[in-house]
């Protein structure tokens, strides 16, 4: 999980980079092709078939126009905005897949999770109030990754079972390749305009594919490996290295306001998992 952590931002750096010469929506669409293409090699070492199965093929188009708006919205942040900023606001998605499972799928959730969420959106008004400053409407951005990865999140615990999780992240890849590719076919202007890159833009395109099909395989293989309870938290991580990122490549570094939010953004969720793990000991089996 740490290793996911560590390579996660990798693609919000490639995708800064690549995005200072190239449309977002390019971008988006460069992210899984690549990854597409990384994805195939590895489903044929581990023996998996490519045949999707139509029972899931609507929830496997849902799942894949979520990511694909996602990262629209966070390449849309972080051409503007420093990386740890916009991963900050993104991580309120945690607070919506739970706010979403209580008054929309009827899940039970107890006050204290209700309270922790609505204390974890707080924390996000302190890191986006600087940066709605400093950058306008852009801050609102990660808001729409939030959303759109929650609506992924939901979506993939339906399918939990149904398939092998390297086959759904393959067939994710090159659905939502497609489903991204539309824009710029159809409209071609603004942030859908594409481009022929050249010299070292192929780097951070390749880069920005590359980063999201390890650091998925790699997340993958840590939820086989342990319970989630373990590595929910561990998830945090990921903040880190995008603070130590930003800085390294462009010198970026949240402020003392930026810094109190996400502090309270993640003892929000690291509350809600603890709660979350209280309520599933406490559950008949």
């Amino acid at each position: 999980m740490l290793g996911f952590c560590a390579t996660a931002p990798l693609l919000d750096v490639f995708s800064k980079l690549a995005v200072a010469t190239i449309s977002v929506g390019e971008v988006t669409v460069a992210r899984f092709i690549v990854q597409t293409l990384v994805m195939v090699p590895v489903l044929a070492i581990m023996g998996l078939g490519l045949r999707l199965p139509r029972s899931i093929l609507p929830l496997m188009a849902f799942r894949a126009a979520c990511v694909v708006v996602s990262t629209f919205c966070f390449v849309s942040a972080v051409q503007v905005m420093p990386i740890a900023d916009a991963l900050a606001i993104a991580f309120v998605e945690p607070f919506i897949v739970l706010l979403w499972g209580r008054f929309v799928m009827h899940e039970p959730v107890g006050p204290r999770r209700l309270i922790a969420s609505v204390v974890g959106f707080a924390g996000v008004l302190l890191v986006i109030q600087p940066s709605f400053q400093r950058f306008g409407a852009v801050a609102l951005w990660p808001l729409g990754t939030a959303t759109a990865f929650a609506a992924y999140m939901l979506v993939t615990r339906q399918m939990a079972g149904r398939l092998h999780p390297v086959a759904v992240q393959f067939h994710t890849s090159w659905i939502a390749a497609l489903i991204a590719v539309v824009p710029l076919a159809l409209y071609g202007q603004g942030a859908f305009a594409p481009s022929m890159p050249g010299g070292v833009e192929w780097l951070w395109l390749v880069g920005v594919g590359v980063a999201a099909a390890v650091s998925h395989m790699l997340m993958t293989l840590a939820f086989g490996m342990a319970p989630t309870t373990l590595l929910a938290p561990l998830h945090y991580f990921e903040l880190i290295s995008a603070v130590l990122y930003g800085w390294l490549v462009w010198g970026d570094f949240p402020n003392a306001l930026a810094w109190a939010g996400t502090a309270v953004v993640i003892g929000s969720g690291l509350y809600i998992i603890h709660r979350e793990a209280v309520a599933a000991r406490a559950a008949p089996r």
